[in-house]
């Protein structure tokens, strides 16, 4: 099955970069990224469709594994990385950036988006551990949503009072991965690289973690440790990709749910499988999206909510997915 899933990832890029408002040759395609010689299709190529088949599979790679370790965090199989406040901590920070101090950069958006996705995180972890027990999935559940509303509301409010901000921002809040180039790209990596290596730590303790905290504890596990480094790595992950692509729905949701039901309940197959299969997904809608709207485009994060949600409610209705 994972061979399968890569080999469908092959085919997911060679379709990035031969599909859209113009279609290119695979030899033509091969051509351009091994010997540019400055031709049309070669640029269209090399500065098209390079930089937004990298921010695809980084971009999906990441959100998948974020939604799995927020499914296995919160042990609640609705959950996905909007929970801990990432997508609207990320949106919150860009708004202001736009609106207060009037920047149109998209790298600026970047480290905004990043920024405003870990201070939300962080508080959403600091309001989650108070009390007795400390950090409990409800509890983290409970403040997720408590400080998401509070960051929806404030940025409705900032849209609503400063024009400007409601203009530049309604374009990065739809979700795409045109309109980048590799430097964007290049930015998020050590932030998604980072998170990889703490998804590979984490994928062993998470099955002890899904027996609940106290038989986690008997096994020689630390239920709070490792809820904190999975947080981190969900806010590295999803902050990187949203802060790149802008939010992505349903990817962190969906994907979690059908490698749970081809994987089972062994986290480190769960992580590998959503891991390729996020970015076929995002690849797939991104070219999907290419094709309905020539000659212009429908965007990613419109084809996603399509595409994901068919996909969520025919997962569930098979009864294919394991509890948590």
């Amino acid at each position: 099955m994972l061979l399968l899933l890569v080999l469908t990832l092959a085919g997911a890029v060679v379709a990035s970069f031969a599909f859209g408002a113009k279609h290119i040759p695979f030899g033509e395609v091969v051509d351009g990224l091994l010997s540019p010689d400055g031709a049309e299709n070669s640029l269209i190529i090399r500065e098209e469709r390079l930089p937004r088949t990298v921010l695809g599979i980084a971009a999906g790679t990441a959100l998948g594994l974020a939604g799995t370790l927020m499914q296995a965090l919160t042990r609640n199989p609705l959950a996905e990385p909007g929970l801990l406040g990432v997508n609207s901590g990320a949106a919150l920070a860009v708004v202001l950036v736009i609106g207060l101090l009037r920047v149109d950069e998209a790298l600026v958006y970047v480290w905004a988006a990043l920024a405003g996705a870990a201070v939300t995180a962080v508080l959403v972890y600091l309001l989650g551990s108070s009390g007795r027990y400390g950090a409990t999935p409800a509890k983290l559940v409970l403040a997720g949503v408590a400080v998401n509303a509070v960051a929806v509301g404030v940025t409705t409010g900032v849209m609503l009072l400063i024009p400007r901000a409601f203009n530049g921002f309604r374009f990065w809040q739809v979700g795409s991965l045109g309109g980048q180039d590799l430097g964007v790209v290049l930015r998020i990596l050590p932030f998604l690289a980072v998170g990889l290596l703490l998804v590979a730590l984490l994928a062993g303790p998470l099955n002890t973690l899904a027996l609940g905290d106290e038989a986690a504890r008997s096994l020689g596990g630390r239920p709070g440790l490792i809820r904190a480094a999975g947080g981190l790595a969900v806010v590295l992950l999803c902050g990187g990709a949203t802060a790149a692509a802008g939010p992505l729905f349903f990817v962190g949701l969906a994907v979690p749910f059908a490698a749970r039901a081809l994987a089972g309940t062994d986290h480190r197959w769960i992580l590998a499988y959503s891991a390729l299969l996020a970015p076929v997904l995002l690849l797939g809608a991104d070219v999907l999206g290419r094709l309905l709207g020539s000659p212009g485009e429908l965007e990613t994060g419109l084809v996603t909510a399509f595409l994901g949600a068919p996909l969520f409610i025919f997962i569930v209705r098979r009864g294919k997915v394991p509890q948590l």
